[in-house]
């Protein structure tokens, strides 16, 4: 790991303050379901976010940049590390790495998970890199779990281990 300072900090989601810029990134029912799978219906709303912010043992984060400006979202339920996503303006900047280092230090610190586990859908060939360069290893492939668009997408169950305390 590189000693710079991240780019990003984590707050807790907030949905009255944050779910405009999550429904401002999402603007397709295809991007609802590569962000969130099929938990969510289009378009999304607030109220569906703040049914989820509130859901039982998730924890959900808003990544910001140092003057606050919301640039990313993910949580964590249970073990399961999900609903990653960079504001479409950021990207291409690193940003994703950043985010997802600062959930999974909290994974494994403040919430002393021993293991995180995800679901990548597999034409998300971006995603799939770079939960590969942070140590996330390949498990099994659920073929066709949905379909967008008349076209049936499968996920790669993708799972990291603690490292040793």
């Amino acid at each position: 790991m590189n000693s710079m300072p991240s780019p990003l900090a984590l707050r807790p989601f907030r949905p009255e303050a944050d779910a405009p810029a999550l429904r401002r990134w999402i603007t397709t029912r295809a991007e609802l379901v590569t962000w969130a799978g099929p938990a969510f219906t289009w378009p999304l709303d607030d109220a569906q976010l703040t049914t989820y912010a509130a859901e039982p043992d998730r924890h959900t984060w808003t990544a910001a940049s140092p003057d606050g400006t919301p640039l990313g979202h993910v949580s964590v339920r249970g073990t399961r590390l999900g609903r990653v996503l960079i504001a479409p303006e950021a990207r291409g900047r690193g940003l994703g790495e950043s985010l997802l280092t600062l959930a999974v230090a909290r994974a494994f610190g403040e919430l002393g998970l021993s293991a995180l586990d995800l679901g990548v859908y597999t034409h998300n060939t971006a995603a799939v890199r770079l939960y590969e360069k942070l140590g996330f290893r390949a498990g099994r492939i659920l073929e066709d779990v949905e379909e967008v668009d008349g076209v049936r997408w499968s996920a790669l169950q993708m799972q990291l281990t603690a490292p040793d305390r």
